[in-house]
């Protein structure tokens, strides 16, 4: 805001807390803005004197809303779309979201009151907006213009919650399932082994095969569908584990929706597959140490030594570095390096899972007893 005469004083208010951020005299053709770029419900005031001559209170009700982020990963579109929504519903605004086409077609048609298009679409429609907001795990995380509290403490919801001023809260998605029908007429699981950066795979060389081999001798098919069959930097190399059944490759987020929802459980890392599972009500096992429990969504079947080194992504002691492949941020030079997932046994995440099998087991013969007294009492 532009200040046209010296000697005004401006004063700016959040008025859910009742804190004034601002409130000064200020000099001709002062621009005045808050620092703050997360959302928050101003009240702006200016005065000659004792006379007020203008007032502004922050109302997105009806108004066009810009939201920005980093480049959109699949885990991301999960974990925030439903907060977006929740800001949408909460202020009644036609809320502008860019995203690539290829993670469009997943929530267009179960967000048809969110605006999804890609930048150079957004561009193209030339529109003024009353407000933009840039979300997400914003790093340096002790940044605090975009960013209320540092989202190392939060879950991954509730960060970009506390950012756009919606009740915290684990919600889901509701995804959209194209084809219904059983492609694959045995039972199968699902997994996926890669990830974006090294600190989040399973780092036990004899984790997957073991687990793979442990599956298949209880009768499972194992279909591997990442994205990539091989993936890594120069210094280190992952290929789809041996034993697996090879569904990589570049399939549609829709394929591998409808693969996924007729799995009888995924077993993953921290990664998007693993959000995509979750939302479609698919049981996931998370073989994860880089981050605290607390920062993905809730799963039962979490896996995670707590024994050793963990949890570094947590850690407000330790900057995070996220272009950096191969980096492990506390035990960069030690043997020890990565110990948070390679310390995960493939023991252990088979015991999680035939945790999991007794309690489908038991949630089926619940079921069935239900369905029974049904009957009974017509």
């Amino acid at each position: 805001m532009q200040v046209p005469v010296s000697g005004w004083r401006v004063k700016m208010v959040d008025t859910d807390t009742f804190t004034v951020l601002f409130n000064e005299h200020v000099d001709a053709n002062s621009v005045i803005a808050s620092m703050r770029k997360y959302y928050v419900r101003f009240l702006v005031e200016v005065f000659d004197g004792a006379r007020r001559v203008f007032s502004h209170t922050f109302d997105p009700a009806g108004k066009q809303i810009r939201l920005r982020m980093p480049p959109w990963a699949l885990g991301d579109t999960v974990a925030w779309l439903p907060a977006i929504d929740a800001f949408r519903d909460k202020h009644r605004c036609e809320v502008h979201v860019p995203m690539g086409e290829h993670l469009q077609v997943l929530y267009q048609e179960v967000y048809p009151h969110l605006q999804l298009a890609t930048e150079a679409q957004l561009a193209k429609q030339n529109v003024t907006y009353y407000a933009t907001y840039y979300f997400g795990w914003i790093t340096p995380f002790f940044e605090r213009d975009h960013q209320p509290t540092d989202p190392r403490i939060s879950s991954m919801q509730d960060t970009v919650a506390y950012q756009l001023g919606v009740s915290p809260g684990e919600r889901k998605p509701p995804l959209r399932v194209a084809d219904t029908e059983r492609q694959v007429a045995e039972r199968y699981v699902c997994i996926a082994t890669q990830a974006s950066r090294q600190r989040k795979y399973w780092n036990n060389p004899d984790g997957w095969p073991v687990l793979i081999d442990y599956l298949k001798s209880l009768g499972y098919r194992v279909l591997c569908i990442d994205r990539y069959w091989q993936y890594g930097d120069d210094e280190f190399t992952n290929t789809m584990p041996q034993g697996a059944e090879d569904f990589t490759g570049d399939r549609s987020l829709q394929d591998r929706v409808d693969m996924l929802f007729h799995a009888d459980f995924f077993i993953g890392l921290g990664s998007g597959l693993s959000w995509l599972a979750w939302a479609l009500d698919v049981p996931v096992v998370m073989i994860n140490g880089f981050t605290h429990p607390l920062t993905e969504f809730h799963t039962p079947y979490r896996v995670i030594n707590f024994h050793v080194c963990n949890s570094c992504l947590n850690d407000t002691g330790i900057e995070f570095i996220p272009d950096d492949f191969g980096r492990c941020p506390r035990l960069e030079d030690s043997p020890k390096r990565f110990q948070c997932t390679a310390s995960i046994t493939p023991q252990f995440v088979m015991q999680v899972v035939d945790r999991l099998i007794r309690d489908q087991s038991r949630a089926r013969v619940a079921s069935a007893i239900d369905c029974d007294e049904s009957v009974s009492q017509i």
